[in-house]
C-alpha cells in the first residue's frame, strides 16, 4: 500500500489534500473525522472541549489509538494509493510504514493566517479563545516532529489552487 501521510497544524490547509484526493478518486482517511464522529455518537456537544477530551481518550495511552483505527480501515479496504491525515507523532508514521510505502507531506501556514482560516471555516470545535490551547495540545502530542521530518512541504499562504499545484508537483515527482 502506498500512503500519502498528511500532517500540519490546525487550519494549515490539510483539507486541500482531501479535496485533491477526492478529485483524483483516492481514498482519504482522517483521524479527526473519527474523533468528530465519536463526539456525535456519544451525544456530546461538538465543541472544542469535548472534541479535545474525546481525541485524547481515543489516542490512548500510547497516542496511536485513532491512527490504528484509520490504518485498519485503509488496510482492510486494500486500495492504493491512499491519503491518511492526522498523525501527531513519528511513532504513528512508523506504524503506517509497517504496512507499505509512505510519503509524509506537511502543510505549513503562518499562525495568524491559520487563526483567520479557522474562524472563517467556523467548525463547531474551532474557537478563537481555544486556538492557543489547541496549538499547544497538538505540539504536546508530538505534531511538530512529523512536520519537521516531512518528506515534502506545501507552503499554503496563497490560493487553494496554488496549494493544489504544489501538492500535484510533489506527487508527480514520485509517480
Amino acid at each position: 500500500m502506498q500512503c500519502m501521510i498528511v500532517v500540519g497544524m490546525p487550519a494549515a490547509g490539510k483539507e486541500i489534500a482531501r479535496e485533491y484526493a477526492t478529485a483524483k478518486r483516492y481514498p482519504y482517511y482522517a483521524t479527526g473525522d473519527i474523533v468528530r464522529g465519536e463526539v456525535v455518537k456519544r451525544g456530546l456537544e461538538p465543541n472544542a472541549i469535548n472534541t479535545a477530551m474525546v481525541s485524547t481518550e481515543l489516542r490512548g495511552s500510547d497516542g496511536m489509538g485513532v491512527t490504528r483505527l484509520v490504518l485498519e480501515t485503509a488496510v482492510r479496504e486494500g486500495q492504493s494509493p491512499v491519503f491518511i491525515e492526522g498523525m501527531r507523532s513519528w511513532q504513528e508514521i512508523e506504524l503506517i510504514r509497517q504496512h507499505g510505502q509512505a510519503l509524509v507531506i506537511a502543510f505549513l501556514a503562518p499562525r495568524a493566517l491559520r487563526l483567520a482560516r479557522m474562524m472563517a471555516r467556523a467548525r463547531a470545535d474551532d474557537s478563537e479563545s481555544g486556538f492557543d490551547a489547541r496549538d499547544r495540545r497538538e505540539i504536546a502530542y508530538g505534531t511538530a516532529i512529523p512536520i519537521a521530518l516531512a518528506d515534502a512541504y506545501v507552503l499554503n499562504t496563497g490560493t487553494i489552487a496554488g496549494a493544489i499545484r504544489q501538492l500535484d508537483e510533489i506527487l508527480s515527482s514520485i509517480a
